[in-house]
């Protein structure tokens, strides 16, 4: 009995140790996030949609976003507001459903960083 007893007791601290390095390894996109840029590139501006090698690769959510974004039709100057152009774009975005670097939710007020 007190065999059984250990062989369970260092099962449960096993899966505690498995459950939290899972947690510290998922990947965030808000880590990547500093002020109101992604890896350099300013989340702001002129932004282009592109289907392949984008600067940036975005997934539009409706929750849990880590950029609210207002598009808007000229000077976009503060963060989080794009304006969307067929050339000559600040960067480029490729719109993907998984496995995205940044997630955006699009507003009508207050973009920015969430």
């Amino acid at each position: 009995m007190g065999k059984l007893r250990n062989q369970a007791k260092r099962a449960s601290h096993t899966l505690f140790f498995i459950a939290g390095a899972l947690a510290f390894a998922a990947p965030t996109s808000a880590g990547k996030i500093s002020g109101c840029s992604f890896n350099g590139t300013e989340l702001k501006g002129k932004v282009q949609v592109v289907s392949s090698f984008a600067d940036i690769k975005v997934e539009v959510v409706e929750s849990f976003s880590d950029l609210h974004v207002k598009k808007v039709g000229s000077f976009a100057s503060s963060c989080g507001e794009w304006e969307f152009v067929d050339s000559h774009p600040d960067f480029t975005i490729e719109l993907v459903t998984s496995f995205p670097d940044v997630k955006v939710k699009y507003v009508s007020s207050f973009p920015g960083v969430t």
